[in-house]
């Protein structure tokens, strides 16, 4: 009996599309926005076309983002840019994730930008 190549990947970017917008949970109920993308994307990289990637880029969102966050506290103090960069990360934190959703629903590479590469 021959064995055909059982590593081929499904495309399922409904899949990807909901995995972008799990971030949103830290709105809905204050947490879960890093831990339920992490978990989807390290329980189905291997298995769904484009998962690695997508989620990758979607932990070093969250990473880059929680780093401006800590980063701005202590720049409440100067002048008041800490609030100005809470916001900001704030609205960007919303916005990216939606709009990367769309883009995974379409078949279409994730774009975040002002994130720092921590996983590659």
């Amino acid at each position: 009996m021959e064995l055909v190549n059982q590593n081929v990947l499904r495309k399922d970017n409904t899949l990807l599309a909901i995995t972008h917008l799990t971030q949103l949970l830290h709105y809905v109920t204050g947490f879960g926005g890093f831990v339920v993308p992490l978990v989807i994307w390290l329980t189905s990289k291997n298995t769904v076309a484009g998962m690695d990637e997508h989620g990758k880029s979607i932990i070093n969102l969250q990473l880059s983002m929680l780093l401006y966050i800590v980063l701005s506290i202590p720049a409440i103090l100067l002048l008041g840019l800490g609030i100005l960069t809470l916001i900001g990360v704030g609205i960007i934190g919303f916005v990216l994730p939606i709009v990367n959703a769309v883009k995974a629903a379409n078949g279409e590479a994730p774009s975040y930008f002002l994130t720092i590469k921590f996983v590659s």
